[in-house]
């Protein structure tokens, strides 16, 4: 039974909504439930494994692998935030989800996406100096400028999360709060309230423009430019290693990119549509799911670095102290 509290001016405070989720028959709701869970486990290992390798080979110890390290534990959280809750949602008949759950997971979730906006644009000016301004490379991008750059990331997905959340989480909702989603999203929160919510949706509008456009030229920008100096490179080789090391990374853009911008640059009116729901797993499970199998295939350094943290093969010192299988 929803729980209702009366509030001055007529109004009612909720205090759960109602995830309608994928209505389907149960037995297809079990499917459902190991096919995420088996996406979501794998998702987690990935990212993980990224990690690892990143962390245990002195090779991938770059800038560009810094940022790799940095979006995997990203998305390993980003996953977190709504994959367990829907995996509850498809074994239970309740579907409920408190008022105070339901803005935690918003706040975090936005957060993550934000912050993977910024992220993306981050790790393309690193591409763009890097093939730009090779000799430069070291000195421009050092362990302080990249730890800033990846602190920055967080604190503006932190800071615009916390905003949009003020508008959002003071707007009323009355009557039976039936949330056609699997999780807590800005859409459907919108479109729930039975109160104008221009004021909310103009300020998320603003924020996802700053958040989403400003990155958006900065990756454009970048690898335009990246792509005008790749041309002049006189060798076929040459153009091909050069376009190798940003390849798998434009290809996580463009995929981000395309499943989310439209969504959150109108978020109310995506509402209205029967398919937002599909472009949500795209984003919230496909997409992470991708990453880590696109780095992998695009770039072999990463690839020779998972194979030595997957195979584990045990290491011995030598009497001078160099490291020998």
């Amino acid at each position: 039974m929803l729980t209702m509290v009366l509030e001055g001016d007529n109004h009612t405070v909720t205090t759960h909504f109602i995830l309608l989720g994928f209505p389907t028959p149960p037995a297809f709701q079990l499917l459902l439930f190991f096919l995420f869970l088996a996406t979501y486990l794998l998702t987690l290992l990935e990212n993980f494994l990224i990690i690892l390798a990143i962390r245990s080979d002195g090779q991938l110890h770059k800038p560009m692998y810094f940022f790799l390290s940095n979006l995997s534990f990203l998305e390993m959280w980003y996953v977190t935030v709504i994959s367990p809750r829907m995996l509850g949602d498809f074994l239970s008949h309740s579907k409920t989800i408190s008022f105070n759950g339901c803005m935690t997971q918003l706040y975090f979730f936005v957060t993550f996406v934000c912050t993977e906006y910024i992220l993306l644009a981050v790790m393309a000016f690193d591409r763009y100096v890097a093939i730009c301004n090779p000799l430069r490379y070291p000195v421009i991008m050092t362990n302080q400028l990249c730890g800033t750059l990846a602190g920055g990331c967080w604190f503006c997905g932190l800071i615009t999360a916390m905003i949009k959340m003020v508008f959002i989480a003071r707007l009323h909702y009355c009557g039976t709060p039936y949330i056609n989603h699997y999780f807590c999203d800005i859409s459907p929160l919108l479109n729930v309230s039975c109160e104008d919510s221009s004021r909310a949706e103009l300020v998320d509008f603003f924020l996802a423009l700053m958040v989403i456009a400003v990155p958006l030229c900065v990756v454009v920008a970048s690898y335009t430019t990246i792509l005008t100096t790749i041309l002049r490179i006189p060798s076929a080789q040459g153009r091909q290693k050069a376009f190798s090391t940003c390849a798998s990374h434009l290809t996580v853009v463009i995929l981000f990119y395309s499943t989310t911008l439209f969504t959150y640059t109108r978020p109310k009116l995506m509402y209205a549509y029967s398919s937002n729901k599909l472009v949500s797993v795209l984003y919230t499970v496909i997409v992470p799911l991708l990453n880590p199998i696109i780095y992998c295939l695009r770039n072999r350094e990463v690839k020779a670095a998972l194979k030595k943290t997957i195979l584990c093969k045990r290491r011995g010192p030598r009497e001078d102290g160099a490291w020998v299988n």
